[in-house]
């Protein structure tokens, strides 16, 4: 996972010291403790660190760093060599103290875990993970090893029980402003020490025991002294080891008194060698000595010390050369002096130096090879030169650069190239096949003619689609929850000028601000006025005629049926009619009057509250309708008086519009009376109707959720409801074409926004297109569904709407006004020359919906590539933007690079407010059936402030109060005076709202909360906040629920068993059925959990129905009835046989028989009493049989969710039958299915309102932002007022963290890879240099940041730009005008693959394809060859190095046919890999080093730590001496690599691309996932699992279905999660169809080129392989033909060996695509 952006977000966690100190001294450049060399480099280790600390803090990870004494073993390598361990313990202090001096950052050391410190810190800062390593493979030949990895374990599976997740920071990929590591899952357990046997901890203990016996004893007394280098010197004496020439600790102590004057560079040393005796006497006996010695003295100090080993080794080297000379000339006086003056301090006398002895004794050994190398830096890169190239668009961009080209083309005197023909490629074919791009109407080909079969399979095709569609729209509803009614619009025909449009524009804007003016009307308006006014006086005589019919039934009937029978009549047409609907709500508050006196107790508080809340409720929607007649006024306002809202019956009642004031009638029965007398002033009849306490106090209390919820609402004659000032703003930015970024939540109001620009479009012309970016084809279809229910125009031929998804196509996406799609098509298309031409320009607006997808791990870039490409004005949408300012205000920068304005528009409240609770596992409960079931009151509400407890340290701005919350929390702040007197008294609801002459409405409710909340804000940042006494404590504990607080926190932090979990379901569900809090969503993020618990529901009301039927005397004697009838079927067939003879006879007979219930019960039909079924849905029996049964016919769907579908549960995530889950949106919508168990597939967008959302069970992928995402599902706007969101078997301190935790800032990619590179080029030279192609790439090079997040800046692009059209060059893949040629098809094609495209365009230039096809092995051999080779680029999916052990997987292989791990890459496509590589390697090298030296104020100087902004640029010296001179003349200077990483002996000669991005120099951003290396491909390719240097190895999936097509053991050994597999599948079977696709086409153009075919010919070729397949009812299906249904025949002048290669292709192309299809069919 991206653990920032998608996992952690803003919440803290922590990072193991250790750990982080592991990959510190583990990376394999730094040297530190390497075996037999004098190296001590800890200015580069530091860099380590800092950088590494620096990639988190970049970003935004609110982290702190913790040690545990415990864990060190595996940092010092406890049990290694003593020079080894000394080194690493050093180092490991060094950096700790490092650490410790560093700003803003937090460090904390404890013992272990049980260390109370830990303990206390883990309670009160609540980490959410903790990043650490899990111990790795055991390494060969290091005894030590495995005690030190199952200490780490055990340390792992710790944590996980104490309920905290571990990630793992070794290994971490850090990808663009991304994390991306493997999340352990944390399991909470009260009874960890039962899980693993007694036997284990006892050898945990010994392994301890005996690691902390081989640790050094420390030193007891440190010397008292000032000088920290005469501290060390004298506690080393006393422990010197013996035979240690005292030339060694002379030359140390000298060391360390010269380095403070050297600058960082001229640290940068080569390993001198020294002789081999004295080199093992300095690393085996003074250094372990010494080092552990500073150890020892800085330890408790917390001191830095400064020490350099390889300035140390080459002072001896340098002393030993020059031994005759006087050291004093050779170190310095100042140096000498300062020896002296330390053991003067030391009160001992110098060491007596023989410096000839010395060196005759040790003489010198010859420099070594490295050494050299590094002191004659090799030229090759400083001479690089590039290819040349021009083109116009960006030759003025580059031509600052100063950079120097090749004047002969070829630059890599190599073997001859294969597939390479010089061939200029035209992208003007679809990617799977040989079909034009552009359809007849824009200038393609026609298409061939259909035969009558395929005209009849299309058209059926078809009809099933719009029926499924028409089906689907009929259940959508509006914002108000009313069914869409779809709005026909006239063509604009000729009317299409852009003046015009900007016309309609002005006048409609001016139309909406003059709607209050009267107009003048012509004669013919008159008339049809007068019509109308006569239509409507009779259709109003015929209603009051229905309604006096009406009263006069219902004045026959008691009050209880009346009241009934109300109910029916409210959902009848003439409610909305003004006159009798009026009557009819004033009937019914008459209804609820009369019941409320008749009640025994009438005067009871809960009675009370019971009836003025709904009569209140009616009174506002009478109110809201804006018609009250002056009678109705009257007693409306005589019951506001009587139930003490008198006061706000003025402003209540006063809602007519000016014609309607004057409107009155006498009522058709008599109201209820309730004073005495009509006489004014007359107390009230019953006293018992009046509210016991202030009407504020009232409203807070018990009518928060009916409050009016509009924010500035006005009446807009653009839409048909009343928009609030946020969304009048949107309206007016769409009409004046602005680009806008729209953040508001789900439910606040956002629909309508995409719709009128749709409607805008439709309207301003009959050309221009809009197009609606969905995140996934799920959204996709269900907008298309929403747009067919809304607009309808005729554009002879043309559609208004259209789909395109990689799977299918409904309608011509190019000859449509609406486009939707997903963003991956999006991006194509307007990369596409052909459509450059002829459909981009035609684009008015794209909508961007979900835009925060953007930041996503997989699929991010598109989104980026959308923007930066968008010819016109987009409109981003989301309810889920952590900071959007800071990504609005790139997207406001690109913007206006295209010459747009933009705009940013956020509303921060949703329209219902959401209500939490927590489901407490209690009591044993009993279920007979659901219509006798009792709550069991485990549904427990949370107060958003009693979440506090969890010790959050700032309130979340989106954690909002309802009105009851705000009344609670005042009352707890008074009674526990938590605030001055004078606060309380201003916040004390009747004074804070005393200005209030209406009823509260939410915008009040929204600044009371604030005032509340801006004290519990002071209150949280008491720095004793957290304590049990603090005014904070006892506020959050008189908020808790009485349940939840008599619970133990151990237990309510700990998650159910599963059985648990699983038995308890039912019971949830039973408890919503009956408080009417359904239809509701359960999410759970394991799609095998949503079908277990789906399963179990229907299993357990199967077996309750079944014992039920079996007592109930009730349905026995039904089924008696039932059969009886059953066996006189003969006897009504001989009645019914007669009655047909006598309607012969008698045409004037009537039928007498009657149709019973006998003739519809099914007693295998669910009983009502055992289905969550719903039952209000005009959806019948049948209707459901029926979809059943297609469905049990063309899917294979399991029988339990078919089962599940008659009781109205489902299931829904990505892994079932596309039509299946149509279905259940459909039924979901309509009412039928009230419980969907889903995975997160229903957070993304689709109308799917639900009334509560369940999140069951905790996971990794419940972040901050899916759980905003799924919890938005709930109170959708238009169908509750209030929604619920329940957590059931989650932890308590999880729940909190959801709901306390904050949106994480998304965070960008860097979209200018290689390939978009060579794509933008295809689109210019494709389209002939169109302006929208033009416009689009110098759009690009003119922003001052390409990425949100990125440091890169124009200069900085613009090289990184030209050595990718270098690389590329290089590749023959463009030529020097920038014309895509040979296989660019392969690799543009495969763009979501890079580098895997190039490696493949590689490997096809060097003929791998070629040997593999002329070996002697048999086809089915060379099949398995080059399926291998695939599948180590394509598809990776990788195993943990501990999952790939050697015994495990030999245990998999032997149970399973699966060889589970991936074997090795063949040697020599390893070879033409490493090679490309290394070509690779050259070219970015070389584009840093130009960089870097013509931009020398830009980059800045290199002497700085890049965190701490430490600087080492050496101290200024009197005069200098030999050996200062001798290190500047003999360090290492770098232009490239950072002079610390150099300091352990690196020159600017780089062995790998991810070495040059880590070690480059500060200033150099650059971006190892925008460089195609072939590194991980390499690294993964060989024999030996981890060999090449990953953390990880390579999942042979791919190669195992291949080889046995069998999915469950994809599954079971593999690994691969059982709803993946057909998403992996289908991504393989697209790629073997794009690479066969990308060879056809370059043969042919080959073929063409040498005029060999004639132009007839050419029609055999036109193989149409990406049928479009709109039947979304089927299962989803890849765009490819049939095997065998068309195959490509060899075109003329194709070489034999070339065409083996392609029938290779197409063989395991067809084969593995059989397997596929197979799988599913």
């Amino acid at each position: 996972m991206d653990v920032i952006g998608d996992y952690a977000g803003t919440e803290p966690f922590v990072i193991d010291g250790d750990a982080l100190l592991q990959v510190v001294l583990d990376d394999p450049l730094l040297a530190i403790g390497v075996e037999h060399e004098c190296s001590f480099q800890i200015l580069h280790a530091r860099h380590i660190l800092e950088q590494t600390i620096l990639a988190f803090i970049q970003r935004k990870a609110n982290f702190e760093i913790v040690f545990w004494n415990a864990n060190r073993h595996a940092t010092i390598h406890t049990g290694g060599t003593s020079f080894e361990m000394a080194s690493r313990t050093l180092a490991r202090t060094l950096l700790i103290n490092h650490l410790k001096q560093l700003e803003n950052l937090v460090i904390y050391t404890f013992e272990d875990l049980e260390d109370s410190g830990w303990l206390h810190y883990e309670t009160t800062q609540k980490p959410m993970f903790i990043m650490t390593n899990d111990g790795g493979a055991l390494a060969n030949g290091a005894q030590y090893d495995a005690r030190l990895v199952v200490l780490q374990r055990e340390f792992v599976f710790r944590v996980l029980c104490h309920g905290t997740a571990v990630i793992l920071l070794k290994g971490a990929d850090y990808h663009d402003t991304k994390i991306l590591s493997f999340v352990h899952e944390q399991r909470r357990s009260r009874n960890q020490g039962d899980i693993l046997s007694k036997d284990f901890y006892q050898a945990i203990s010994q392994i301890r025991q005996s690691l902390n016996c081989i640790s050094p004893g420390t030193i007891t007394r440190l010397p008292r002294f000032t000088n920290l280098i005469a501290m060390v010197i004298g506690s080393y004496l006393p422990r010197a080891p013996p035979g240690i020439p005292s030339e060694i600790l002379y030359l140390f102590i000298a060391h360390c008194l010269i380095l403070p004057s050297l600058s960082v560079q001229d640290r940068a040393r080569p390993a001198d060698a020294l002789n081999a005796e004295l080199n093992d006497i300095v690393t085996n006996k003074f250094l372990p000595a010494m080092l552990f010695t500073i150890n020892d003295v800085i330890s408790p100090l917390q001191m830095a010390f400064d020490l350099d080993g390889r300035i140390f080794s080459s002072l001896i080297r340098f002393i030993v050369s020059k031994s005759t000379s006087v050291l004093a000339q050779l170190i310095g006086q100042a140096i000498c002096d300062g020896v002296e003056e330390i053991f003067s301090f030391l009160g001992v006398s110098g060491p007596v130096l023989n410096l000839p002895r010395f060196a005759a004794h040790y003489p010198l050994p010859p420099l070594l090879a490295s050494t050299l190398a590094c002191q004659n830096e090799p030229s090759d890169i400083k001479s690089f030169r590039l290819l040349a190239f021009n083109n116009s668009v960006i030759n003025d961009s580059l031509a600052e650069l100063s950079v120097q080209t090749s004047t002969t083309e070829e630059s890599e005197p190599q073997s001859p190239a294969h597939l390479d023909f010089g061939q200029i490629f035209a992208d003007t074919q679809h990617w799977h096949n040989q079909k034009s791009l552009l359809p007849s109407h824009l200038g393609g080909p026609k298409p061939k003619a259909k035969d009558e079969r395929q005209h009849r399979r299309e058209l059926r095709s078809n009809q099933r689609f719009m029926a499924t569609l028409q089906r689907q729209a009929a259940t959508l509803t509006g914002a108000a929850g009313a069914t869409l009614k779809q709005i026909a619009i006239a063509p604009v025909g000729s009317q299409t000028s852009t003046n015009l449009n900007k016309t309609r524009v002005k006048l409609q804007i001016k139309e909406t601000k003059e709607k209050g003016k009267a107009t003048k009307l012509s004669s013919a308006e008159k008339l049809r006025k007068k019509i109308h006014e006569q239509r409507s006086t009779t259709e109003q005589d015929a209603s009051q005629k229905w309604w006096s019919a009406q009263l006069a039934l219902l004045n026959d009937l008691s009050l209880d049926h009346r009241i009934e029978k109300m109910k029916a009549l409210c959902r009848n047409r003439r409610l909305d009619e003004k006159v009798i609907g009026l009557e009819m709500r004033l009937y019914c508050i008459h209804l609820e009057l009369l019941k409320w006196i008749n009640e025994d107790n009438p005067d009871s508080s809960s009675i009370n509250d019971q009836y003025t809340l709904s009569i209140l409720r009616m009174i506002k929607d009478i109110c809201d309708t804006g018609f009250v007649s002056s009678t109705a006024s009257k007693i409306l306002t005589t019951l506001l008086n009587v139930m003490g809202f008198g006061k706000y019956a003025e402003r209540l009642l006063n809602c007519n519009s000016r014609e309607d004031s004057v409107v009155d009638f006498p009522l058709s029965f008599d109201f209820v009376k309730l004073v005495k007398s009509k006489s004014k002033g007359q107390p009230p009849r019953y006293l018992f109707m009046a509210i016991r306490e202030d009407p504020v106090i009232w409203q807070l209390r018990l009518f928060g959720e009916y409050m009016d919820r509009s924010m500035d609402s006005a009446v807009d004659q653009r839409v048909a409801f009343h928009p609030d000032a946020w969304q009048r703003l949107v309206l007016d930015s769409i009409d004046e074409e602005k680009s806008m970024l729209i953040v508001a939540p789900t439910s606040a109001g956002k629909t309508f926004i995409s719709f009128y620009a749709m409607e805008k479009v439709l309207r301003g012309s009959d050309n221009g297109v809009i197009v609606y970016i969905a995140p996934t084809k799920a959204l996709v279809t269900q907008i298309a569904a929403e747009i067919y229910a809304r607009f309808s125009k005729d554009l002879n031929g043309k559609s208004c709407w259209a789909i395109h998804t990689r799977d299918y196509r409904v309608n011509d996406p190019q000859n449509c006004q609406i486009l939707v799609t997903v963003p991956e098509v999006l991006a194509i298309m307007l990369l596409s020359p052909a459509l450059a031409r002829v459909w981009t320009p035609r684009l008015k607006r794209i909508i961007l919906d979900e835009i925060h997808s953007i930041g996503q791990q997989e699929g991010g870039a598109v989104w980026e590539q959308i923007i930066l490409l968008a010819p016109c004005p987009v409109i981003g949408l989301s309810a889920t933007i952590g900071s959007p300012e800071t990504f609005n205000e790139w997207l406001k920068t690109v913007q206006n690079a295209h010459g747009f304005e933009h705009i940013f528009i956020q509303h921060p409240h949703r329209y219902s407010h959401l209500r939490k609770s927590f489901y407490v596992f209690s009591g044993n409960p009993r279920f007979e059936c659901l219509e006798t079931y009792k709550t069991t009151s485990r549904i427990r509400l949370l107060h958003p402030i009693s979440l506090l407890s969890f010790g959050a340290r700032s309130l979340p701005e989106d954690l909002a109060l309802e009105a009851r919350d705000t009344y609670t929390l005042y009352q707890a702040l008074g009674s526990q005076k938590a605030s001055n007197q004078s606060d309380l008294a201003s916040l004390e609801p009747t004074v804070f709202f005393s200005s209030n002459s209406h009823l509260l409405r939410q915008m009040d409710i929204i600044r009371y909360e604030a005032s509340l909340k801006s004290v519990i804000s002071r209150l949280i940042l008491h720095p004793e906040s957290q304590e049990p006494s603090s005014s904070l404590h006892r506020i959050i504990q008189h908020l808790k629920d009485d349940q939840i607080s008599a619970t133990p926190e151990e237990v309510l932090n700990t998650s159910p068993s599963r059985d648990l979990f699983k038995g308890n379901l039912p019971f949830l569900l039973a408890d919503l059925h009956v408080q009417n809090e359904l239809p509701a969503i359960l999410f759970n993020f394991d799609r095998s959990d949503c079908e277990i618990m789906a399963a179990y529901i229907v299993h357990f009301l199967e077996t309750s129905e079944a014992h039920w039927r079996e007592s109930n005397p009730e349905w026995n004697r039904k089924i008696r009835q039932w059969e009886i009838w059953c066996s006189r079927s003969k006897e009504r067939e001989r009645l019914a046989a007669r009655t047909n003879r006598q309607k012969k006879d008698d045409e004037s007979h009537e039928d007498s028989s009657q149709r019973t219930w006998e003739s519809t019960f099914d007693p295998d039909h669910p009983s009502p009493q055992f289905s969550f079924a719903g039952t209000h849905t005009s959806y019948s029996k049948s209707e459901l049989d029926q979809d059943i049964e297609e469905i049990s016919r063309w899917t294979n769907t399991p029988t339990w969710a078919l089962l599940a579908l008659r009781r109205g549960v489902a299931v829904h995530h990505s892994g079932m039958n596309k039509r299946y889950r149509s279905l259940v949106e459909s039924l979901f919508r309509q009412g039928f299915v009230r419980i969907v168990i889903a995975t997160g597939t229903l957070a993304l967008g689709i109308n799917a309102p639900a009334k509560t959302t369940v999140f069951c069970g905790d996971s990794p992928f419940l972040t901050a932002l899916m759980y905003r995402q799924c919890a938005g599902r709930a109170g959708r706007r238009g169908y509750d007022l209030l929604g619920n969101v329940i957590f059931y078997g989650l932890p308590m301190d999880r729940v909190q963290r959801l709901i306390l935790s904050r949106l994480p800032s998304i965070s960008g990619n860097f979209p200018l890879t290689s390939t978009l590179t060579l794509r933008l080029f295809n689109l210019l030279d494709g389209s002939k240099y169109a302006p929208v192609a033009v416009k689009a790439v110098q759009s690009i090079l003119s922003l001052p940041h390409i990425s949100f997040g990125s440091e890169t800046g124009q200069e900085q692009l613009r090289h990184h730009l030209r050595f990718s059209i270098e690389y590329l060059r290089q590749s023959r893949l463009l030529t020097e005008n920038g014309e895509p040629m040979n296989l660019f098809a392969v690799a543009a094609h495969l763009y979501y693959t890079e580098p895997s495209n190039f490696a493949l365009v590689a490997v096809l230039r060097k003929g791998a394809l070629h040997t593999i096809c002329t070996q002697s092995k048999g086809l089915e051999a060379k099949k398995q060859d080059f399926m291998l080779l695939m599948c180590h680029l394509f598809g990776r999916r990788y195993f943990s190095k501990v999952f790939g052990d050697e015994k495990h997987i030999k245990m998999l292989t032997q149970k399973y046919p699966s060889t589970v791990v991936l074997p090795p890459l063949q040697d020599n496509v390893r070879e033409i890999l490493a090679k490309h590589e290394s070509e690779i390697l050259r070219i970015f090298t070389a584009y840093a080093l130009a960089y870097a030296t013509t931009n020398e104020s830009g980059v800045g100087r290199d002497c700085q730590l890049p965190l701490s902004g430490q600087t080492f640029s050496g101290l200024a010296l009197d005069e200098a001496s030999q050996f200062h001179a001798y290190l500047k003349t003999t360090s290492i200077r770098t232009e490239v690599r950072s002079a610390f990483v150099a300091n352990s002996g690196h020159s600017d000669d780089f062995t790998s691309i991810s070495e040059l991005v880590t070690t480059a120099r500060r200033g150099l951003h650059l971006n190892g996932h925008a460089i195609p290396s072939m590194e991980r491909i390499l690294a993964s390719s060989h024999s030996t699992p981890g060999e090449g240097g990953l953390e990880h190895v390579l999942n042979g999936y791919l190669l195992d279905f291949y080889t046995h097509g069998q999915v469950a053991t994809l599954a079971a050994a593999n690994g691969i999660r059982r709803g993946d597999v057909w998403y992996l599948l289908q991504d393989f079977t697209l790629i073997l169809a794009t690479i066969k696709a990308a060879l056809e086409q370059l043969l042919l153009r080959v073929s063409k080129r040498s005029s060999v075919r004639d132009d007839s010919d050419e029609e055999d070729t036109d193989i149409d392989l990406d049928r479009v397949i709109v039947d979304t009812n089927e299962v989803d299906q890849v765009d490819i033909a049939e095997p065998g249904e068309s195959d490509f025949k060899r075109p003329l002048g194709v070489q034999d060996i070339d065409w083996k290669v392609y029938e290779l292709v197409r063989s395991v192309s067809v084969e593995f695509e059989k397997k596929f299809k197979a799988m599913w069919a």
